[in-house]
């Protein structure tokens, strides 16, 4: 069966990676980004590609529609989006910077899904991915809102593993660790200043714990994410699946 994939935030970083691996081996791809400029500059690549931001559910209810007939239905779902949020302790944190990090990294899964699983369902097959993190499993210092979020995303695999299996949907989530990219760059900068280190301490000590010591690219992702929605892991459902050279700790 020739795979049709929707994954959200796929102009950019991991996002993108995933859509051009698929788009390569010959899958029908649909994206969309709240980047305008990214969209436009990705947007010849792909089957379907729109601007549109996760936390609106009416906005990301059209978009799969219109992947949806675009692609001539739909194999794969990936719910990518996210943001990183504030660098702070907790007592600092703003609560819009708070309410907004909890619905882009969780709230925006729930907005892709409540869309495209119908669509799954009616064809009584599919793989779900989301995209939680190294921060889904271990806690993350000066990262709360983010960390919430992404141990938030695992509950939500659990759940819904149990509610698709049954209709022969696989549901998993990927928990990658710090992958390098723009997003990286700037987390690790906004660390160092709010730590008083500079950024290549800020580097060294990202992976310091981290029994492989480097960190993650993007490309593994994407080859991570092309097996999980292969026939080969198709009784592959309910797992959380590392992608970080073995964090020990995120202290």
């Amino acid at each position: 069966m020739k795979r049709r994939l929707i994954i959200s935030a796929g102009a950019n970083g991991i996002g993108l990676a995933i859509a051009r691996h698929f788009a390569a081996n010959g899958a029908s791809v649909a994206i969309c980004d709240v980047d305008e400029e990214a969209i436009a500059a990705v947007a010849a690549e792909f089957d379907l590609a729109t601007v549109c931001d996760v936390t609106d559910a009416d906005v990301m209810d059209n978009f799969v529609k219109n992947a949806v007939s675009r692609l001539s239905g739909v194999t794969t779902v990936i719910a990518n989006a996210g943001t990183a949020g504030p660098t702070s302790n907790l007592e600092d944190i703003d609560p819009d910077d708070w309410s907004r990090t909890i619905a882009v990294n969780l709230t925006g899964q729930y907005t892709l899904l409540k869309s495209t699983i119908p669509h799954l369902k009616a064809q009584g097959a599919g793989a779900v991915i989301l995209m939680s993190s190294a921060a889904g499993r271990l806690g993350l210092p000066m990262r709360s809102p983010y960390a919430a979020a992404k141990w938030g995303v695992i509950g939500l695999k659990e759940t819904l593993a149990m509610e698709l299996g049954p209709h022969g949907i696989s549901v998993n989530a990927i928990l990658p660790g710090s992958v390098t990219g723009p997003r990286m760059d700037a987390v690790l900068t906004a660390k160092a200043k709010a730590t008083n280190i500079s950024l290549e301490e800020a580097r060294l000590a990202e992976v310091a714990n981290a029994s492989m010591c480097r960190m993650i690219d993007p490309q593994e992702i994407a080859e991570l994410a092309w097996f999980l929605a292969s026939p080969a892991a198709r009784s592959v459902s309910g797992q959380s699946v590392g992608l970080c050279g073995n964090f020990e700790t995120l202290r």
